[in-house]
C-alpha cells in the first residue's frame, strides 16, 4: 500500500500528518504536483512532478494507484476515477470515499457545482479549520490501523 497526495491545493498542515504517518506505519507517501515542492526529508517520502495543465496530477496519480492505496484528494472526481481503481480516497476534511459512497458523493457534487453556476448558491466551502484537521488526521489513523496492520 501506498499513500498518492494530490498536493493541489492541500492545506500543508495535512501534509504533515502524512509525513507522521508514512514514518509511523513505514508506507509511502508520494506528493504529486505540477510544481516544485519543499523537499522533505523522508525516506517514506517520494515526489512526482508532472507538467502543468488540466488534471495532469489527477491523470499520474490514476496512473500510479493501484488497488488497495489510499489517495489524500478535495477533488471529487479524481477520488471516483481511484475508488473505480479499487483504491481508496480520504478528502483533507478526513471524509472517506469507497465503492460504496463516492457515486452519490460525485452526483452531490454536480448538483451543487450547477447551482453555483446558475447562481443559486454562492460561495465555496469554509474554511480549513482545527476540528477538519482532528477529523481527518483521525480517519486516517482509523483507515490505516484497518488496512495496514
Amino acid at each position: 500500500m501506498q499513500i498518492l497526495v494530490d498536493c493541489d491545493a492541500m492545506p500543508a498542515v495535512i501534509r504533515e500528518i502524512l509525513f507522521r504517518a508514512g514514518e509511523r506505519f513505514k508506507i509511502t507517501v508520494t506528493l504529486v504536483a505540477n510544481q516544485r515542492l519543499a523537499p522533505v526529508r523522508s525516506r517514506f517520502v517520494k515526489t512526482v512532478v508532472v507538467p502543468a495543465g488540466p488534471d495532469a496530477a489527477d491523470d499520474r496519480i490514476v496512473e500510479l494507484v493501484v488497488a488497495a492505496d489510499l489517495v489524500i484528494t478535495a477533488d471529487i472526481p479524481l477520488a471516483d476515477r481511484v475508488v473505480s481503481k479499487g483504491a481508496f480516497a480520504i478528502n483533507p476534511r478526513g471524509e472517506l470515499y469507497t465503492e460504496e459512497n463516492i457515486k452519490e458523493r460525485l452526483a452531490t457534487r454536480d448538483l451543487l457545482t450547477e447551482l453555483r453556476g446558475d447562481g443559486v448558491i454562492t460561495g465555496g466551502p469554509p474554511t480549513f479549520s482545527q476540528k477538519d484537521r482532528r477529523v481527518f488526521a483521525d480517519q486516517l489513523d482509523r483507515f490505516l490501523t484497518r488496512y495496514c496492520r
